[in-house]
């Protein structure tokens, strides 16, 4: 007989004992249960030989009893992992059950199948192993159903389930096929680039080139010339003529990402090409025209910048003919589950892991979280812990100290007990963040009345 907690479902909490080979057409009782079950079962010998093959097993694989039985396992499942990381083969050498391992194999007809893959030490009545035993699952269904649903809540390369980003996909297509200046507004880390890159993708003239200018990543004399171009001695250094930006962007569309942060001599002329189309290389004579069209993107306040003169007012209409705010993460939190998944799939395979998912406690800790760095901020989680994870799920300790501390310190503000915000602890967050009253509250998971209030009780308003 068998002894086993269950031999079909994956874990198993005690070993087997006996071998009792079976066929497609056994009638014995255990033959009969394994093959009724859904899972395929196999077992085999300490030469990795198949001794017994059930019935899922031949569905699954298309491989039948006949064809399977005797022949070492790796013939018949043909996996990546068959030479390096076999389940089987660690079960034996660790002693200890493989508790689903996610694999793909190949099946007779040369489909990748991807399974779900438990094994345990096969053991006689002594005690002694005489083999293995492994169970699969077929998971080809749930991996189709998982990319209908990124296909229905994708857009391009941007993917939401919220009412506000779908109402923002449902227009992309109307506004791209127009010529107008579109500005795009959002938190950084939210995505804004993607949202550029599937405008001009959807575009006209998506045949030209996307160029992308970061408006606040070079000081103005290298800026200048980033975007409109110098010509040969025009400054210290310009031994050759040099195109800019606007000329490579020819055709195409232009991309000014942080557009809030280009200084005033550069707006005049930045204005001057949106309203003439007409442009002029540092130390060229003749003006050239520009046959772009502009797209432009912020994360800061630009009706605020425009009130205290460092934003111009004519230029702010002048892109601001069509705008689009991107709502940040913590506004549709509804999408962390679907981009963990999609992310977990492109790491996967960047970093050769087969981590399936992550765990309930993790996954209600991120959800909770408020990720003021957005999207662009759950990546470069997910990629550290990706890094770190060993195992097939993301569980708490796989999760940053840090990011831990912060949720902490945000589940006790959100307590009753608010006699634990002290006077030092608010002014050691302040000196964390360099004054910064919105990153505190960030971090607090507070608004910034709130800690307006706690500052003025602590006498920190100074």
């Amino acid at each position: 007989m068998l002894k086993s907690s269950n031999p079909l479902n994956g874990p198993y909490k005690s070993e087997m004992k006996h071998l009792v080979p079976f066929s497609r057409d056994s009638q014995d009782a255990m033959g009969t249960i394994l093959n009724s079950v859904a899972d395929g079962v196999f077992t085999v010998d300490e030469s990795m030989r198949i001794t017994s093959y059930n019935r899922a097993a031949e569905e699954i694989t298309g491989f039948t009893y006949e064809e399977a039985i005797g022949r070492p396992c790796y013939d018949i499942f043909r996996t990546n992992i068959c030479f390096s990381a076999c389940p089987v083969k660690e079960a034996l050498e660790s002693g200890g059950p493989v508790i689903n391992r996610e694999v793909d194999i190949v099946s007779k007809d040369n489909r990748k199948v991807p399974i779900s893959v438990s094994a345990s030490v096969l053991r006689n009545s002594e005690g002694t192993p005489i083999g293995g035993v492994e169970t699969f699952r077929d998971h080809s269904l749930i991996h189709a159903l998982k990319k209908e649903i990124e296909k229905k809540y994708t857009f391009k390369d941007l993917v939401s389930r919220n009412p506000a980003m779908r109402r923002l996909f449902d227009v992309m297509p109307d506004i791209a096929a127009s010529e107008a200046t579109v500005l795009l507004r959002g938190e950084s880390g939210t995505g804004k680039e993607l949202f550029a890159r599937a405008i001009h993708a959807l575009s006209p003239r998506r045949d030209g080139p996307l160029v992308v200018v970061n408006c606040g990543a070079l000081p103005e004399p290298l800026l200048e010339a980033e975007i409109f171009g110098a010509r040969r001695g025009a400054y210290t250094g310009s031994v050759e003529n040099r195109p800019g930006r606007l000329e490579m962007a020819s055709g195409g569309t232009l991309f000014l990402d942080e557009i809030g942060d280009l200084p005033l001599p550069l707006q005049v002329k930045l204005l001057r090409v949106l309203e003439n189309l007409e442009y002029q290389a540092l130390g060229a004579r003749d003006s050239q025209k520009a046959d772009v069209r502009f797209l432009a993107a912020t994360n800061c306040d630009l009706e605020a910048k425009v009130e205290e003169g460092s934003f111009r007012r004519d230029l702010f209409f002048r892109i601001n003919v069509v705008a689009l705010q991107i709502p940040p993460l913590r506004e549709r939190r509804e999408d962390i589950p679907l981009l963990i998944d999609i992310f977990l799939d492109r790491l996967n395979r960047t970093y050769g892991k087969k981590i399936r998912g992550v765990s309930a406690e993790a996954l209600q800790v991120l959800l909770s979280y408020d990720f003021p760095g957005n999207v662009r901020e759950l990546l470069n989680l997910m990629e550290q812990t990706i890094i770190l994870c060993k195992g097939g799920e993301i569980t708490l300790e796989h999760l940053p100290t840090d990011f831990l501390g912060t949720q902490k310190i945000q589940a006790k503000v959100a307590s009753s007990n608010k006699e634990a915000i002290t006077k030092r602890f608010i002014t050691e967050l302040l000196e964390r963040h360099d004054g910064n009253r919105t990153k505190v509250a960030r971090e607090l998971g507070v608004d910034r009345t709130t800690l307006w209030r706690w500052m003025k009780k602590f006498d920190l308003l100074s």
